[in-house]
C-alpha cells in the first residue's frame, strides 16, 4: 500500500480486517510504504482488498496497492512486525492534524487520566511533519524520542486494538512533555490586556485579546507590523458564526482537519478591535487545532467541568499572529524565543517537546466555492500533489516573494510550507534549511534543479550553486505549469497570468499581465496588457499613486498630476521622470493596474504592506459593472484598459472600484476568447498569479468565460501566488 499510510493508524487496521475474516500472516512498515502478506481463503482476500480501498483511516490516503501471489506458509494468526529500513523511502510523513474528537472528549473527562493534557494525541490526530527528522516515521526519528513512555502509555503503544497504537507523539501527564505556564494564567494574562508568546505546533504565536483595542495596537507598535489584518482565533464554528457571514463552503474549510486561516465577511459593526482588520470589511479566522487552544479558550470561559462547552458560542477571541520580527521567519526553537520575543512579548509560554522544522499556519478562502489556499503551510505540508506523469528527482526553489520549495520524486511533488520573503540572512538561512530538510525527510537526491530566469533572487543564487543541471523557467509560465501540474493537464492550453511582478522571457521586461499558450515545458506569449510606466521603479508598486500619475501621462492628461496629487512629495520629480522616460520602466503587470486604479481614486496613496491596495478595492467591489467599450484588442495581441483608467476619473471610490473589476473581468474573457477562436485547444483558459486570489475578480472571470463556452481552471492545492511558483 503505497501513499499516506505511515503514522496514520493503518497497520492496525489492517490487522483488525485480517483479523475479521480470518486471515493469516503480518504487516509491516517499509521504504515504500506498507507492506503485507496475507493467506487465507480466495473470497476472503478479496473482502480484504476491497476493504483496503473502501475504508481506509481517517488520515490515510492510498494511492496505490500493489499485489502479487506467493506460495502459502501456514500460521494461526496474523502480526504486525517492526519497521524495515533500506533503500530509498517511498512514503512519507503525513502533515500535522487538528486534535481529534476522542482525544477532546479524553482531555475534558475528568475521569480520564489525559484530563486538561496539553499533549494529548492519538493514531487519529496531533504533530507529524513538525516533529519528525526522518523516516521511516517511528518515535526514534521523532523529537518525542526524548520522552520514555510510562508503563500505561507503552501498553497502548502496543495494543493493535487500541486507537494510539504506535501513534509515535503518545505521552500522558506522568510521561510526555511538559508546558511552563498553565491554561489558566495564559487566559488571565490575555484578559489583563497582556501580549503573549505561545509555543505552538510549528512555531510561537504572539496572541493579545481581540476585543481589546490597545493590546492589538501594541502588538502591532512593538512587532513593527504593518497595517496587515491580524488573524483571530475562536473556540469553535458557533463561535465563529458570531463574528463573521459564513457560507458553507467557508464553514468546511474552516473546519478541516488542516485547520486554515479562512478569510471570510465579517460581521458589521463587528465587537473586535479596530486594529484587527484595520478597516477591511473582511476576517482571517482560524480554529483551535492544539489541545493547548482548547485549554486556553476552557479557562478563558470559566473552566467548565464537561465537555459540552466544545459546541456552544463564546465570546472569546484572540489575535494568534506569526512570532516573528518584522519580516524574518517564524520562531520555533525555545532559546530563539527568549532571545527575540522579550522586547515583544509580556511572557513567553513554553513547553519541552522540540519542533523540528518550523510550519505557519496556511492560509485560504473561498473562490467560487471552492478552497484558494494564499499560503500553504501546516496542515498541508507535506502532502504530496500528484502530477500526471512520473519525473526524475527534482528540487525546485520558486522566487523571491513567498518563498516555497517543491521536491519531486516519481508522479509527487511535495511543495514546502511558506517560507517567507527573500529579503534578510534569517529567511534564507530557513530557505536552505527547508531545503534540506524536504529533501532528507522525503528521501530525496535531486538529479537537477529548477529556478526562476531573474539571476539576483536569492534562490536563483542557491540553484546556481548546488552545480547540478539547471533548469531556469520564465516566472509566469511557472505561474500557468503548476495549475497545469495540480489539474493534470499536458495537452498545449491557453492560460492568464496575473500577478505583479515577473522577469521577461527577455531578461530584461517586467511582466505580469500576459496570455499564453503552454506546450508543456515551453510557452509562446499570445498577448499582455498595455505597458504602464512605472515611476521611480520599484518604489511604484508600493505607492499607487505613482501608478496612477503614470496612468494619467499615458493617457494625455499629464495637467491632473500635480492637482490630483499636490499633497504627494516629490510630485515634480515624478512628472519629469514620466516626461524624459528616465527612471521609469515600462510593465505589462496586472497588479499595477490595480496600484493604478487605487490611486485613480484616491484610495491608499501609499501601501503600508503588500497588497493593500488591491485588497481595498476589492472589498468595495460590491456589484461589478461593465463599462461598455471599456478595453481595446489590438492586432498583436495588446490588451488596452485605457479607456476603462479614463473613466475612473469621474467615479467614486466604491462605483470606481465595482466598474474596475466588472470591466476587467469582461475584458480578461474577451482577450482569452479571441485567442481560443483561433485554435484547436480544449475550452479550459488556466488562472495563474496573485491577482486570481481577488474572489470578486476570479468569479467574475470564471462567468464571463463560461458564457464564452470556456471555463476558469484555478490551483485548488497550491497558491496561485508565488508560494506555487516552485511546484510550475
Amino acid at each position: 500500500m503505497r501513499g499516506a499510510v505511515q503514522g496514520v493508524g493503518f497497520r492496525p487496521f489492517v490487522w483488525k480486517t485480517a483479523n475479521e475474516l480470518s486471515l493469516t500472516g503480518w504487516v509491516l512498515n517499509d521504504t515504500s510504504g506498507v507492506l503485507a502478506e496475507v493467506e487465507g481463503a480466495p473470497a476472503n482476500l478479496e473482502a480484504f482488498e476491497r476493504r483496503l480501498h473502501a475504508s481506509p483511516p481517517p488520515l490515510a490516503r492510498v494511492d496505490q496497492i500493489e499485489t502479487a501471489q506467493r506460495r502459502p506458509m501456514g500460521g494461526a494468526s496474523f502480526e504486525i512486525r517492526t519497521s524495515q529500513r533500506g533503500g530509498p523511502a517511498r512514503t512519507a510523513v503525513t502533515a500535522d492534524v487538528a486534535t481529534c474528537p476522542d482525544c477532546l472528549a479524553d482531555m475534558f473527562d475528568p475521569q480520564n487520566r489525559r484530563y486538561l493534557y496539553p499533549f494529548t494525541n492519538c493514531t487519529h490526530c496531533g504533530p507529524r511533519y513538525t516533529i519528525t527528522h526522518r523516516l521511516p516515521y517511528d518515535r526514534a526519528e521523532t523529537s518525542m524520542a526524548a520522552f520514555k513512555m510510562c508503563n500505561a502509555c507503552q501498553t497502548e503503544y502496543d495494543d493493535p486494538a487500541d486507537r494510539r497504537f504506535h501513534a509515535q507523539p503518545n505521552a500522558c501527564p506522568d510521561c510526555g512533555p511538559r508546558i511552563d505556564t498553565a491554561p489558566k494564567e495564559i487566559a488571565e494574562r490575555l484578559a489583563a490586556g497582556e501580549t503573549l508568546a505561545v509555543k505552538g505546533l510549528g512555531g510561537f504565536h504572539l496572541c493579545v485579546d481581540a476585543y481589546q483595542q490597545e493590546a492589538v495596537q501594541a502588538l502591532r507598535l512593538r512587532k513593527n507590523r504593518d497595517g496587515k489584518p491580524f488573524a483571530v482565533m475562536v473556540a469553535n464554528l458557533a463561535s465563529a458564526r458570531r463574528l463573521a457571514e459564513l457560507t458553507d463552503a467557508e464553514e468546511q474549510l474552516l473546519t478541516l482537519r488542516s485547520r486554515p486561516i479562512v478569510i471570510v465577511k465579517a460581521r458589521t459593526p463587528s465587537p473586535l478591535a479596530p486594529s484587527v482588520s484595520n478597516g477591511l470589511p473582511t476576517i482571517g479566522l482560524m480554529l483551535p487545532y492544539s489541545p493547548l487552544h482548547y485549554l486556553i479558550f476552557h479557562a478563558a470561559i470559566g473552566a467548565p467541568d464537561n465537555a459540552n462547552w466544545l459546541h456552544a458560542a463564546h465570546d472569546a477571541a484572540f489575535v494568534f499572529t506569526s512570532a516573528n520580527p518584522s519580516g524574518e521567519p517564524l520562531i520555533f526553537d525555545n532559546s530563539e524565543a527568549q532571545r527575540k520575543l522579550r522586547s515583544i512579548a509580556d511572557h513567553i509560554v513554553s513547553h519541552d517537546r522540540q519542533i523540528v522544522v518550523r510550519c505557519d499556519d496556511s492560509v485560504a478562502r473561498v473562490i467560487s466555492e471552492a478552497p484558494a489556499y494564499l499560503r500553504r503551510a501546516r496542515g498541508c505540508t507535506p502532502e504530496p500533489i500528484q502530477l500526471p506523469f512520473d519525473a526524475p528527482p527534482t528540487l525546485a526553489v520558486g522566487g523571491h516573494l513567498k518563498s516555497a520549495v517543491c521536491v519531486v520524486r516519481g508522479r509527487e511533488a511535495f511543495l514546502s510550507q511558506h517560507i517567507g520573503d527573500l529579503d534578510n540572512e534569517a529567511t534564507i538561512n530557513a530557505f536552505y534549511e527547508t531545503s534540506q530538510h524536504m529533501l532528507s525527510i522525503l528521501d530525496v537526491k535531486p538529479e537537477r534543479i529548477a529556478c526562476d530566469l531573474h539571476p539576483d533572487f536569492a534562490s536563483t543564487r542557491y540553484a546556481e550553486a548546488t552545480r547540478l543541471p539547471l533548469l531556469r523557467v520564465q516566472h509566469h509560465h511557472a505561474h500557468l505549469a503548476a495549475v497545469a501540474a495540480e489539474r493534470q493537464i499536458t495537452a498545449p492550453v491557453l492560460g492568464l497570468a496575473l500577478d505583479g511582478y515577473g522577469l521577461g522571457e527577455d531578461g530584461r521586461d517586467s511582466w505580469g499581465g500576459e496570455l499564453l499558450e503552454l506546450q508543456g515545458a515551453s510557452f509562446r506569449r499570445l498577448g499582455r496588457l498595455r505597458r504602464l510606466a512605472q515611476p521611480g521603479g520599484d518604489a511604484a508598486a508600493r505607492a499607487p499613486w505613482r501608478m496612477a500619475a503614470a496612468a494619467l501621462h499615458d493617457m494625455g492628461r499629464a495637467d491632473l498630476i500635480k492637482t490630483r496629487f499636490a499633497d504627494r512629495r516629490g510630485v515634480d520629480m515624478l512628472k519629469a521622470m514620466l516626461e524624459r522616460q528616465v527612471n521609469a520602466p515600462k510593465t505589462s503587470s496586472a497588479g499595477r493596474y490595480f496600484d493604478a486604479a487605487c490611486g485613480l481614486l484616491g484610495l491608499v496613496p501609499e501601501a503600508s504592506f503588500e497588497a493593500e491596495a488591491p485588497m481595498t478595492l476589492e472589498a468595495l467591489a460590491t456589484e461589478p459593472r461593465v463599462l461598455r467599450n471599456g478595453w481595446r484588442i489590438s492586432a498583436d495581441g495588446v490588451l488596452d484598459l485605457t479607456p476603462l483608467l479614463r473613466e475612473l476619473l469621474e467615479e467614486t471610490p466604491a462605483s470606481g472600484a465595482s466598474l474596475f473589476h466588472g470591466t476587467l473581468a469582461a475584458a480578461l474573457a474577451d482577450w482569452a476568447a479571441n485567442a481560443h477562436a483561433s485554435s484547436t485547444l480544449e475550452p479550459t483558459i488556466l488562472g495563474g498569479g496573485g491577482c486570481f486570489q481577488n474572489r470578486v475578480l476570479s468569479e467574475g472571470l470564471a462567468e464571463a468565460l463560461n458564457e464564452k463556452g470556456l471555463n476558469l481552471a484555478l490551483p485548488a492545492q497550491a497558491p496561485a501566488n508565488d508560494g506555487g511558483l516552485s511546484l510550475g
